[in-house]
């Protein structure tokens, strides 16, 4: 069974920043992508973006220009750079993996003065 290790949530102002990171115990060699999700209370979980192995990316439209997904792979490593941040970006956030179909804990992120 793969684990899935995040880091980085907590508690900023709007306008801050925050980084999270996901580390799988998985061999790199058969992810074909990992990325981040979230939800919020009363809403659906959604997909904020996501890496493939050759490092193509897909953001959810409101948080283009201002998240940054990257990865490591000789590390089963993903991180979202999250800039700007607003207060409707508080979610409890998801690492996710395929394959096989993985996902974390969540992390909670509040975005609040």
């Amino acid at each position: 069974q793969v684990q899935l290790v995040e880091s980085g949530g907590g508690l900023v102002q709007p306008g801050g920043s925050l980084r999270l990171s996901c580390s799988a115990s998985v061999n790199p060699s058969i992810i074909i992508a990992m990325g981040w999700f979230r939800q919020a209370p009363g809403n659906q979980r959604e997909m904020v973006a996501a890496i493939t192995s050759d490092g193509s990316t897909k953001y959810l439209d409101s948080v283009k220009g201002r998240f940054t997904i990257s990865r490591d792979n000789a590390k089963s490593t993903v991180y979202l750079q999250m800039n700007s941040l607003k207060p409707e970006d508080t979610a409890v956030y998801y690492c996710h993996l395929a394959p096989p179909e993985s996902w974390g804990q969540g992390i909670q992120v509040t975005v609040s003065s």
